[in-house]
This record gives structure tokens, C-alpha cells and sequence, in this order.
């Protein structure tokens, strides 16, 4: 069973920067997206930005042009750099990997707590 590990949350001031890790215990190379999630408190979970295997990302558009994912399938782990940050990206981060052969498989991290303050 893959375990995804998130690391790097903590508090930071508004206009800050964070980077998030994620590790996973095995090879990401065979996942087809890996994904960072958030989710605010009575707030449903939303994608944050994501990247496939061959390196193609996506951003939500709340993030964009301040947030960029990274994978570096030699650590088998992925990155999320977040800067100018604002406190409405309060929220704890999920990691989610997805792999679609040869049937799908997917997985969560436990997620990690960003808290920014005004």
C-alpha cells in the first residue's frame, strides 16, 4: 500500500511563502496525476493545482501565478511552492496520487495545516 506523507505547513504571515512536500513510499513515476487538495474548515475540499507524468500542470485560479507544483520522481516526491500568500489559503493540504493502470488505484496523504494570518 503506497503512504503519501505531506510535510512543510505551518503558520506564516500574509504575503509569506511555504513549500509543501510530499513523500511517497514508493515510485511516483507510475502515477498518471499526483494532486494537492485543500480544505477549509465547513468548506468543501477543492483542488489546488495538480501535474501528470509527463509533466502538464494545472492550477486552480485562485492560485495561479502564485503557486507552482513540482515532481522530482527521483525522491518520489512531489512540491507545492506557494508564495504571496494570502489568509484565505487557510486550509489544511492533501497530497492524492492516482494511478489508472492497469485499474485505478488512488491514494491520500493525512494531510498538513497552513495557516496564514492578515
Amino acid at each position: 500500500q503506497v503512504q503519501l506523507v505531506e510535510s512543510g505547513g505551518g503558520l506564516v504571515q500574509a504575503g509569506g511563502s511555504l513549500r509543501l512536500s510530499c513523500a511517497a513510499s514508493e515510485s511516483i513515476f507510475s502515477f498518471n496525476a499526483m494532486r494537492w487538495y485543500r480544505q477549509a474548515p465547513g468548506i468543501q475540499r477543492e483542488l489546488v493545482a495538480a501535474i501528470t507524468d509527463i509533466g502538464t500542470t494545472l492550477y486552480a485560479d485562485s492560485v495561479k501565478g502564485r503557486f507552482t507544483i513540482a515532481r522530482d520522481n527521483a525522491k518520489n516526491t512531489v512540491y507545492l511552492q506557494m508564495n504571496s500568500l494570502k489568509p484565505e489559503d487557510t486550509a489544511v493540504y492533501y497530497c492524492y496520487a492516482v494511478r489508472l493502470l492497469p485499474s485505478k488505484f488512488d491514494t491520500w496523504g493525512q494531510g498538513t495545516q497552513v495557516t496564514v494570518s492578515s
